[in-house]
C-alpha cells in the first residue's frame, strides 16, 4: 500500500523540481523610473467628478433604476417552468414555519402575538421588490425581536399601568391595565422601527454598508450567543408561567434568574409539561431533519404539528380554566388599517435603534452572503441597506416589530428549493391566510408552546459555543473577542454589550499594529529568497548588511516600535553609538590639548618622550584657559572599532548597511515618514547607510510629499527587491578596494571655543541637525 503513495510523492516533488535563471540589471527606483516610464495619473478636479457623476444616458438610467429595483433584474428572467413549483412548494413550508415563529416572536417583543403575525407578512412585500438575496426570508428574528422587547419594556413596564381598583373601602386593590399597556407597547414597538427603517435607509443612501466589516465573525459569534441565553432566559418564564418583574440594563437577566427562581414553586404543571414535550420534540425532528435532508425532499414542519396538535389539547382539557394555563387567548382577524407612529418617542429610542438597524442588517447580509456564495450570485450590501430600511419604514406604519431574516426559516426556503424570492411572497400569502382565517382557531394555544418553540430555535446559536476551542487553536486574539464580547452583552444587555464587543475588537486592531511582527532576514544561498533567520536555518546574512523586514503599516502609533525593532537587528544603538564617539572625540581634544597626543594623518599618537596618560581617568577640570595648539590643520583618522587611545568605550558597529524590506508597509503618515528620515541621519552618522526595498508607489509617492529625499537622501537608495540591494552593495564593497568604511577624517584647528554636548535619549530632527553643527566645529 506504500508502494502508489511514494510515487504520487514522487510526481509531486517532480512537478517542482524545476529552475530559473533570471539575467537583468540591478534596478534601484530612480534607474527604473528613469528606464521605465510612469503612467501619469489623471486627477480629476471636484467639479470634473461631480459633473461626471451627474451625467446621464439612457444606459447608465436604466443601470441606477436596477439597482434601486433589483426586481427589474431578476424577475424577467425568471424560469417559470423549471422554477415556479419550486418556489410554491418552499413558500408554503416557509410561510407555515413563518407564521409559527411570527408568533413565538412577538413574546420576545412584548406585543401580542397577532403583531407577529403582521411582522411575519408586511416586510416580505417590499424586499421582494427591493432586496438583492434571493434566499432569504424577510420577518422576525430572535435576537432583534428581544432587542425591541428591552426598549418596549424600557419605555411601558407594567408599574406604568397599574389602575386602582378600590370602591371606597378600607382595602384597595390594584389591577393591570393590559389593554392600554399593549396598545402603548405597540406604539413604541411600531416607532422604533420606523426609526430604524429611517437610520438603515440613511446608511444605504450613504454608501456606507462597509460597517458591518467591523462586525468580525467572532464578534457576532460571542453577541448571538449571549443573545440566545438572554432569550432562553426570558421565555423560562413563560414555559413555567411564573411571573417577574420586566428588568432591563445591566445585570437584568441575573436578577430575572433570581426572581425565576424564588417564584419556582408557583410553576404551572400543565404548561411546564406542554412547554418540555414542544422543546423535546422539536429539537428531536430538527435532528431527523439534518441528518436525512437528502432522503427527506421536504423538512418536517413540525413546529406546525406540534402547534396544531397542541391548540387541540388545549381546548379540549380547557387547560387554562381546569389548569390555569396561560393561553394565548384573543387574536383579531384581519388586518388594522395603518397608523402613524408616535415620532415624538424618536429621542428617547435613537441610541438604541442605532444598534438595532446594525445588527438587523448585519445577521441578513451574513445569511445572504452565504447563500449568495452557495448559488453564485452577488448581493449587493448598500442596497441591502435600503431594501431593509424601505421594508420596516413601510412595517411601522402597520404596527410590526423590526424585520431581518432568521436564519431557521432561510434554511427551510432554500433546503425545500426555494429559488428566488417569489418563495417569500408565496410564504407572505400563507401568512395572511392565517391572519385572516386562522386567528380564532389559534385562541387555546398556550404560550408556552410558542415558548418552546423559540426555545427550540436556540440550538443553532448556542453550538457556537462549540467553536471557540477550534478558535482558540487558530487565532487566540479571535477567541478572547468571542468571549469578551458574550460575557458583555450577558452582563450589560445587548445593547451595551455590542458596543464593549466591538470597541474590544478595534482595540485588538489597534494593539496588533502598534506592536507588529517583525523579522531579521537572511538569503537562500545562491538564490534571492530571503526568509527570518528566527525561523529557518541555514540562511545567510551578507557580511556588514543587516536585513529588517517590518510588517505593518508606520504611523505615529507604532514608530518608537519600529525604532525598537531597528535597534534589536542591528544590535546597537544609533544614538547611543553617535554620543560615545562624541565624548571620544572630546577627550582626544584635551589630550591634544595637553600635550599627551599628538594628530597625524596617520592616526593619533602619543608625543615620544611624554607620559601618554590617556588610559587614566580623566578626573581634570575643564582649564579654562585655551592651550596652544598648532594653527596648521591636521587631518587624522579613527578607526572606532579598534582600540582607541582614550577610555572611553565605543561600542562596535559591525556593519556598514541596513536594508529595510518595506514590502508589508501599506501606508505611511507624516510622522512615519519624519521617523524614517530620523532613522537613515542617525545611522548616517555613524557611517552606515540605510537602503529600502519593496516600497509601493504609492507610499513613495508619500515620502516624496512629506519632503524624504534631500541631497543626503537620494532615490538611487531605494531598490525594487531586496535582492537588488543586496547585489548592489557587494558590488559597492569589492569596487572599494579594500578602504575601511569605519573611517572618519576629521580636521582640528587651533581655537575650539565650543564645548560638545552630549545627545540626549529622545532627539528630534533639529536637535540631530544641532550635533551636525557641533561635529563640523571640531572638525574644523
Amino acid at each position: 500500500m506504500a508502494a502508489p503513495d511514494s510515487r504520487s510523492e514522487a510526481l509531486q516533488l517532480a512537478e517542482y523540481s524545476c529552475s530559473y535563471v533570471v539575467s537583468r540589471p540591478v534596478y534601484n527606483e530612480l534607474a527604473f523610473q528613469q528606464q521605465r516610464e510612469r503612467r501619469l495619473q489623471e486627477r480629476r478636479t471636484l467639479r470634473d467628478s461631480v459633473a461626471r457623476s451627474c451625467s446621464c444616458s439612457r444606459k447608465r438610467a436604466f443601470g441606477v433604476l436596477k439597482t434601486l429595483l433589483p426586481i427589474l433584474d431578476w424577475l424577467p428572467k425568471y424560469r417559470v417552468k423549471e422554477w415556479l413549483l419550486n418556489d410554491i412548494i418552499s413558500g408554503v413550508s416557509t410561510g407555515l414555519v413563518g407564521t409559527l415563529q411570527g408568533m413565538a416572536y412577538a413574546l420576545l417583543a412584548a406585543v401580542p402575538v397577532e403583531y407577529g403575525l403582521y411582522s411575519a407578512f408586511f416586510p416580505i412585500l417590499t424586499y421582494f421588490v427591493f432586496g438583492t438575496s434571493r434566499h432569504i426570508s424577510v420577518g422576525p428574528f430572535p435576537v432583534v425581536s428581544l432587542m425591541v422587547g428591552s426598549v418596549v419594556l424600557s419605555m411601558a413596564p407594567d408599574d406604568h399601568f397599574l389602575v386602582s381598583s378600590g370602591n371606597g373601602s378600607a382595602s384597595n386593590t390594584t389591577t393591570l391595565d393590559t389593554g392600554t399597556r399593549d396598545a402603548a407597547r405597540v406604539l413604541i414597538a411600531s416607532t422604533l422601527t420606523l426609526l430604524v427603517g429611517i437610520i438603515q435607509l440613511i446608511f444605504g443612501g450613504l454608501q456606507i454598508g462597509f460597517i458591518v466589516r467591523y462586525l468580525a465573525d467572532p464578534l457576532v459569534g460571542g453577541f448571538t450567543t449571549a443573545a440566545a441565553f438572554q432569550v432562553l432566559v426570558s421565555q423560562l418564564k413563560i414555559v413555567l408561567n411564573v411571573s417577574t418583574k420586566n428588568y432591563n440594563g445591566i445585570l437584568s437577566i441575573i436578577y430575572t434568574l433570581i426572581e425565576i427562581f424564588q417564584n419556582i414553586s408557583d410553576t404551572n404543571i400543565a404548561d411546564l409539561i406542554a412547554g418540555l414535550l414542544t422543546i423535546i420534540i422539536c429539537m428531536a425532528v430538527k435532528e431527523l431533519n439534518d441528518r436525512f435532508k437528502h432522503k427527506i425532499p421536504v423538512p418536517i414542519p413540525i413546529e406546525v404539528i406540534v402547534t396544531i396538535i397542541a391548540t387541540a389539547i388545549s381546548y379540549g382539557a380547557n387547560l387554562e380554566k381546569n389548569y390555569n394555563a396561560g393561553i394565548v387567548k384573543s387574536i383579531p382577524s384581519g388586518f388594522l388599517p395603518p397608523e402613524l407612529p408616535s415620532v415624538g418617542l424618536f429621542s428617547d429610542m435613537l441610541a438604541a435603534s442605532f444598534s438595532i438597524a446594525v445588527v438587523a442588517y448585519a445577521i441578513a447580509v451574513s445569511v445572504g452572503k452565504v447563500y449568495a456564495t452557495k448559488h453564485d450570485y452577488l448581493i449587493d450590501g448598500n442596497q441591502e441597506f435600503v431594501a431593509f430600511g424601505i421594508s420596516n419604514v413601510f412595517s411601522g406604519f402597520f404596527s410590526c416589530f423590526v424585520a431581518t431574516t432568521a436564519l431557521s426559516r432561510t434554511a427551510v426556503q432554500e433546503s425545500t428549493g426555494g429559488k428566488t424570492q417569489v418563495a417569500g411572497i408565496i410564504s407572505a400569502v400563507i401568512v395572511m391566510i392565517a391572519i385572516v382565517a386562522l386567528g380564532k382557531l389559534l385562541e387555546p394555544l398556550q404560550k408556552s408552546v410558542l415558548a418552546a418553540v423559540v426555545i427550540a430555535n436556540l440550538k443553532g446559536m448556542f453550538m457556537q459555543v462549540c467553536d471557540v476551542p477550534c478558535l482558540w487553536k487558530q487565532n487566540k486574539t479571535d477567541a478572547v473577542i468571542w468571549v469578551f464580547t458574550c460575557t458583555m452583552s450577558i452582563i450589560l444587555g445587548l445593547d451595551l454589550g455590542l458596543l464593549a464587543g466591538l470597541l474590544f475588537g478595534l482595540l485588538t486592531v489597534v494593539l496588533r499594529v502598534q506592536f507588529p511582527s517583525w523579522n531579521g532576514l537572511g538569503s537562500v544561498p545562491s538564490t534571492d529568497i530571503y526568509k527570518s533567520i528566527t525561523h529557518y536555518k541555514n540562511l545567510e546574512e551578507p557580511a556588514g548588511v543587516k536585513i529588517l523586514r517590518f510588517s505593518s503599516p508606520i504611523f505615529y502609533g507604532n514608530v518608537d516600535g519600529l525604532k525598537k525593532c531597528v535597534k534589536s537587528t542591528v544590535g546597537f544603538d544609533a544614538i547611543r553609538v553617535y554620543n560615545k564617539r562624541l565624548k571620544a572625540l572630546r577627550r582626544i581634544q584635551k589630550l591634544i590639548k595637553k600635550g599627551q597626543l599628538r594628530a597625524t594623518k596617520n592616526g593619533i599618537i602619543s608625543d615620544v618622550g611624554s607620559t601618554n596618560n590617556a588610559f587614566e581617568p580623566d578626573e581634570d577640570v575643564e582649564d579654562s584657559e585655551e592651550l596652544d595648539i598648532p594653527t596648521k590643520e591636521i587631518e587624522i583618522q579613527v578607526d572606532w572599532n579598534s582600540e582607541l587611545p582614550v577610555k572611553v568605550n565605543v561600542p562596535k558597529v559591525p556593519i556598514h548597511s541596513l536594508v529595510l524590506d518595506c514590502g508589508a508597509v501599506s501606508f505611511l503618515d507624516v510622522v512615519g515618514v519624519k521617523s524614517l528620515r530620523m532613522i537613515v541621519k542617525e545611522f548616517q552618522r555613524i557611517d552606515v547607510n540605510v537602503y529600502f526595498a519593496l516600497l509601493q508607489d504609492d507610499v513613495l509617492e508619500k515620502m516624496e510629499q512629506c519632503g524624504f529625499f534631500d541631497d543626503n537622501i537620494r532615490k538611487d537608495r531605494f531598490f525594487l527587491t531586496v535582492h537588488d540591494a543586496i547585489l548592489y552593495l557587494k558590488n559597492q564593497v569589492k569596487s572599494r578596494d579594500g578602504q575601511d568604511s569605519l573611517l572618519e577624517t576629521i580636521t582640528l584647528i587651533q581655537d575650539c571655543k565650543d564645548p560638545l554636548e552630549l545627545m540626549e535619549a529622545e532627539k528630534n530632527e533639529e536637535e540631530l541637525d544641532v550635533q551636525d553643527e557641533a561635529m563640523r566645529r571640531l572638525a574644523s
